[in-house]
């Protein structure tokens, strides 16, 4: 594993910090009580950093992948291969890096249009180098992106929501998981919507869950909540519908994993929960995601695999980093993420508008983003 790096804290949280050559990542295994970056010198740094928790949340995923083997390439000294050569080094090394968390179709969609990248500089490049500099200048460009679609994700969340509950001017809003500047480049998701009414005035009250087992919302949305100044209270996974009972929340927002065609969205284990009490008690459930995440090549959520983590992060403390605090010789099932049908769902709100249901019970996603190519 890659060593820690000794970067001071930013003043705005950041998961991802690069420049051309280097990448250091927050370990956020570590957070809320220690700050620590740790250097990725390579792609299989990457894949370590992903697959343990280092780095989550989609977007993030994509673009810390990408940008480990940016990293890699930038310092890998000379190359004597042809272009096609290193095409080939490429796409070897993308395909490794989706192997790391395979729920996440940003991270399948990065590699496959980085692939499509540099197999058409090697068609013209004199050498194996200039490949090798196309992908640098695609990766990066990735991170530029994501901050920027992040800003009006949650430019349109805030005004559809705010729209939606037009007489309150103190609204609450409740998430799950983490979805912020940790779980992306920066700003966020589905808490760059709740960051975004804040900037406006109007957000009363955030609420986090703690999402167990791994706990991001205790450690992580909690930990940027409070850095922000924003108004927030954290409560158990297991107390939201009596929170939703009580009339304490004006909407539920939260982030994806994937979406698929139709509308169903794969996301962290216990968002069909809230989904269901939402629907319930009548209260609008909004994904906040890029259309990156949008997987038009399945029909229906039945179609998307859900990994299933160690069965530690449940019978030790700490999402299985501390003592353990179960019965020996249990058995555990523990799926990282679940799939919240588009029925019980609202809106999908992307960087590039509010995807609705016209008399569906579905969403037309391949319609909507038909429309969009073709303006």
């Amino acid at each position: 594993m890659a060593d820690e790096a000794g970067i001071e804290q930013q003043k705005t949280l950041q998961s991802i910090c690069y420049k051309r050559g280097l990448l250091q990542l927050l370990d956020q295994r570590k957070l809320p009580l220690e700050t620590i970056y740790l250097n990725i010198r390579d792609s299989k740094d990457g894949w370590v950093a992903i697959k343990e928790m280092v780095v989550r949340g989609a977007p993030a995923i994509a673009i810390a992948a990408a940008l480990s083997l940016a990293v890699e390439v930038s310092n890998l000294g000379a190359f004597g291969g042809t272009p096609n050569d290193a095409a080939s080094f490429l796409s070897n090394k993308l395909d490794y890096l989706v192997s790391s968390r395979p729920t996440a179709v940003n991270l399948s969609e990065a590699a496959t249009k980085l692939k499509g990248a540099v197999h058409k500089a090697s068609a013209t490049a004199s050498d194996g180098q200039a490949v090798f500099q196309t992908y640098i200048e695609a990766a990066e460009i990735m991170l530029v992106d994501d901050v920027a679609s992040n800003k009006a994700i949650g430019h349109h969340g805030a005004s559809l929501i705010q729209k939606q509950q037009s007489a309150s001017t103190s609204l609450s809003v409740l998430t799950h998981c983490n979805t912020g500047s940790l779980a992306t480049a920066g700003y966020g998701t589905a808490l760059g919507v709740i960051r975004a009414l804040h900037e406006k005035g109007v957000l009363g009250r955030a609420y986090c869950t703690e999402t167990r087992p791994f706990n991001q919302g205790s450690r992580l949305t909690a930990f940027e909540l409070v850095h922000d100044n924003i108004p927030a209270t954290l409560v158990a996974d297991s107390s939201a519908a009596a929170l939703m009972k009580a009339g304490q929340v004006n909407a539920v927002v939260v982030g994806a994993d994937r979406v698929a065609a139709n509308g169903d969205t794969a996301n962290k284990i216990g968002t069909y929960s809230l989904a269901l009490s939402a629907n319930y008690h009548g209260i609008p459930f909004y994904v906040a995601a890029p259309l990156t995440s949008v997987d038009l090549s399945i029909s229906s959520g039945e179609e998307i695999v859900i990994e299933e983590r160690s069965a530690k992060e449940l019978l030790h403390a700490r999402g299985g980093l501390g003592e353990q605090v179960a019965a020996s010789g249990i058995s555990v099932w523990n799926p990282a993420f679940d799939v919240t049908p588009a029925t019980i769902i609202t809106g999908i709100i992307t960087e590039k508008g509010v995807i609705t249901k016209d008399g569906s019970d579905s969403f037309d996603i391949k319609s909507f983003t038909k429309e969009l190519a073709s303006k």
